[in-house]
């Protein structure tokens, strides 16, 4: 299979520079990334795909058994660091592709040298002695709305999500991208999104990890930020001065900020 056609990989900056790869996360596509590129092309090889079922990948390589699991998707972006040879690459990745990052430097440690992740939440369901930010009920009323009515669940979720009711075009750009998205293939990558629990995976990291989160999110809060950080041995913690869930698109620059003032850091 042609894993960049598959993925709908595009490489642009800096052919010598470090590579960054960008993940999105659910209901996206690396067109989310609009506004990072610019503040990483000039030092590092950026790398942007789709993840199969978003965006403009190949919809004919969806497999629900595969995508089921964050594995599946952690797969793919370890096929992809090897379709394009990338080695000690920086993984950017947004909410829960935060989490698909963990799995991938965990198979390849070859291939993913450093993590960036921005509102990441490695269990959104809440637990004893832990807070996620939403009941086993929460998520099942959740995901049976969307399951149910899935364009009427992206025209009410999409500006909670986004946060910033102030600025109502961001809330209808994600929207419109939760509309853009196959329903079959987005229920899938919402269960496996909404269901998984990864923090067992976070005392595995050993690579240098930024933590970012935004000072209010409605789908991860401080709290999760707060664990994120905690599991992760040597972990950075940057609280942007940013609300809801995609900082990436609603602070642009405070997030570029904290992402290149962590990658001049790294050796």
């Amino acid at each position: 299979m042609d894993i960049e056609r598959r993925n709908n990989v595009t490489v642009t900056g800096n052919p010598q520079g470090r590579p960054v790869v960008l993940a999105h996360g659910f209901g996206c596509d690396q067109n989310m990334w609009r506004f990072t590129v610019p503040a990483l092309a000039a030092d590092h090889r950026v790398v942007l795909f789709d993840y199969v079922g978003s965006g403009r990948s190949d919809l004919t390589a969806f497999s629900a058994e595969r995508y089921s699991r964050l594995d599946g998707y952690a797969s793919d972006v370890v096929e992809v660091c090897e379709a394009l040879d990338l080695r000690d690459a920086v993984f950017v990745g947004h909410s829960v592709s935060a989490m698909v990052g963990v799995l991938a430097a965990g198979i390849a440690p070859e291939r993913i040298g450093a993590l960036v992740m921005i509102a990441p939440s490695p269990r959104y369901i809440d637990d004893e002695g832990y807070r996620g930010g939403f009941s086993a009920e929460d998520i099942d009323e959740l995901l049976d709305s969307l399951e149910s009515n899935y364009l009427g669940w992206s025209g009410a979720m999409a500006p909670v999500i986004m946060g910033n009711p102030e600025r109502p075009e961001l809330g209808e750009e994600l929207t419109n991208s939760f509309c853009a998205t196959d329903p079959d293939m987005a229920r899938v990558f919402a269960r496996t999104t909404f269901l998984s629990d990864s923090r067992d995976d976070l005392k595995g990291v050993s690579v240098p990890t930024l933590v970012l989160e935004c000072t209010q999110d409605a789908i991860a809060p401080r709290e999760v930020g707060a664990f994120v950080h905690r599991a992760i041995p040597g972990s950075t913690l940057v609280t942007l001065d940013a609300t809801g869930h995609c900082p990436h698109l609603s602070a642009p620059e405070a997030t570029n900020q904290a992402v290149t003032g962590f990658l001049a850091g790294l050796r």
